[in-house]
């Protein structure tokens, strides 16, 4: 699973259509970890002008889901059974750095973390997640 992520992070494979959506972008991958930049702007404003919150959430599920992915072998999948995120500042404008590690990779459950900094290195959120190994069937067409 990893050659096929670092092929994405080179242009070689896409991106899930819901990094084009929200504009992020794979800039580091390697066993166990992953980094999601974003530009954050107005495009991404909740009905308080700042960064709507389920911004964060996304760009620190892919950074969590593609670190966890690296450490998959070929015929298996995964799927997340829970995340968590804390917002700890506003953000209005910034360059965002989403940085995914795995923690505990299980045979079946493991646990990700991801802290999303701003282009100073001011921690703007913390998150984790919880996820499922999945194998045959399951990990079909997935």
């Amino acid at each position: 699973m990893l050659d096929g992520l670092q092929a994405a992070l080179r242009g070689e494979l896409p991106l899930p259509p819901v990094a084009q959506l929200i504009g992020f972008r794979l800039a580091e991958v390697s066993e166990g970890r992953a980094t999601i930049l974003l530009e954050a702007g107005p495009q991404h404003a909740n009905p308080m002008g700042t960064l709507h919150g389920g911004i964060l959430c996304d760009i620190a599920d892919a950074a969590m889901g593609i670190a966890y992915a690296s450490t998959l072998d070929y015929e298996e999948s995964f799927t997340s059974l829970e995340l968590k995120i804390n917002f700890l500042k506003p953000i209005w404008n910034a360059r965002l750095r989403a940085e995914g590690r795995v923690v505990k990779r299980g045979r079946t459950v493991g646990l990700t973390e991801c802290d999303i900094l701003d282009e100073k290195g001011s921690l703007v959120a913390r998150a984790s997640s919880t996820c499922m190994t999945l194998r045959g069937e399951a990990a079909a067409a997935r």
